[in-house]
């Protein structure tokens, strides 16, 4: 089941130039090992994934029936055969690639994502030579409204050229670095797994619905690295379709990854270019441990920033471009979902500095139920939309869930005797006041 199955490498042709970091292999089979950061699910079969299903809608409704603007958190992995994301995540990376190495050769390397514009002559030459298209065929590619105006093309028109060009067994086509040619992925999806796909879809879009009718934000939440470009590009999906009058739908961006920064850049560029609400929740990441141990062991560069530090340094480099975005536009909105009292600190101090109010309700703060208490209710007494995330499911799962998370946060005795403090201190100061069953002084 799930990544267990006999390896891609044998039955695939042009194995041997496969992105590593996106086959399946034998020795990750089960992504719940070593993983204490995140509850992990693992491919039974599809009536296991409507039983996820059918959960999900009780979390939504739940949520709905609790709060005005509930946030309900569901995985993509939970939904259907992460076979299927791993095949999608190796094809959009490989052609997100490929526009890198010609940007790179039009001497734009070392660009943001955004920055790098290819030229567009240039660019139906490299077509032409890979056997994607001749020049007379990508002519009228570059006409269009929206592109060809400039000359230029970049990632996000490459994006649109590729999704309106492609059916998804076309994709499977994949530009090979070495030998400049296109070669397939797969043979062909089997019957059953194109069924596999259609049904992971039709179950994203139930809960979406869901999502709309009871107006509860519904958050997608990140997963391994070699899954998520696949969750990303199928939430963001539901972003233009869901996300028309507000911000239904919420994407995760994980900080330790090296290219976060790229990634929040282009995908808010495409909500402002498509006038859609861009809604993202932002975290650190949670596979860390497991991620090197698997880029190690398969031998690919390990995704992960190098340190704790550039961590921090992309967290607040990603969450200042999305403030900027909420001070220039109200069509953007972000979940602080951090434990780190130095980037609660961070979000406040520039909100001031933007104007952003908290009466707005484009900045939330997000915080695990049971930790960190100390930061979540001053939060909410001063006005700020604060939530806690509560783990929903059998007792034996989330006990050992919540305690890896206890665990994890080494500092966590430490904030709870800080809280202790100042409960203590706030208690004293309404004894002596008179006011020991009020907040008012």
């Amino acid at each position: 089941a799930g990544l267990c199955g006999p390896s891609l490498a044998s039955t695939t042709p042009g194995a041997e130039q496969r992105e590593k970091q996106y086959r399946a292999h034998r020795g990750f089979g089960d992504r719940r090992s070593g993983v204490i950061s995140a509850r992990t699910y693992f491919y039974a079969d599809e009536a296991k994934c409507d039983q996820h299903m059918e959960t999900f809608l009780h979390c939504i409704d739940a949520s709905s029936g609790s709060s005005e603007d509930g946030f309900s958190a569901i995985k993509l992995t939970a939904l259907g055969r992460p076979q299927f994301l791993l095949q999608f995540s190796e094809v959009l990376v490989r052609w997100r690639r490929f526009f890198h190495q010609m940007a790179a050769e039009q001497g734009q390397g070392g660009r943001t994502a955004l920055e790098m514009k290819l030229e567009v002559e240039k660019l139906q030459e490299a077509l032409a030579n890979l056997g994607i298209a001749t020049k007379a065929e990508s002519q009228h590619w570059f006409t269009g409204e929206n592109l060809g105006v400039s000359g230029t093309v970049d990632l996000l028109d490459w994006n649109s050229l590729i999704d309106s060009r492609t059916k998804l067994s076309k994709l499977l086509l994949v530009p090979n670095m070495k030998t400049r040619q296109l070669e397939p992925l797969l043979s062909h999806f089997t019957e059953e797994e194109d069924l596999q796909m259609k049904r992971m879809l039709q179950r994203m879009d139930i809960l979406a619905k869901r999502a709309t009718e009871t107006g509860v934000r519904l958050m997608v939440d990140a997963e391994q690295s070699y899954f998520q470009p696949a969750i990303s590009r199928l939430t963001l999906e539901m972003q233009r379709r869901f996300n028309r009058e507000r911000a239904i739908i919420f994407n995760t961006y994980q900080c330790y990854l090296k290219e976060a920064y790229d990634n929040v850049t282009v995908d808010l560029e495409l909500s402002r270019r498509e006038g859609w609400h861009f809604g993202t929740k932002l975290v650190r990441g949670a596979y860390m441990e497991q991620e090197r141990e698997r880029a190690a062991k398969i031998g690919y560069e390990d995704p992960i920033n190098p340190t704790y530090e550039k961590t921090n340094e992309m967290y607040h480099r990603c969450l200042d471009y999305i403030l900027e975005e909420i001070k220039h536009s109200q069509k953007a909105n972000v979940m602080v979902a951090s434990h780190n009292e130095d980037t609660v600190k961070f979000t406040l101090r520039r909100m001031m500095e933007f104007g952003i109010h908290p009466s707005e309700k484009k900045v939330y703060f997000g915080q695990l139920l049971g930790m960190c208490d100390q930061i979540t209710f001053p939060l909410g007494q001063a006005g700020f939309p604060v939530y806690k995330y509560v783990p929903y499911g059998p007792v034996d799962e989330v006990l050992p869930y919540l305690s890896r998370r206890a665990q994890e946060n080494r500092g966590f005795m430490q904030r709870a005797n800080q809280e202790r403090d100042l409960l203590w201190k706030e208690f004293k100061r309404r004894l002596f006041a008179g006011t020991i069953f009020s907040p008012n002084p």
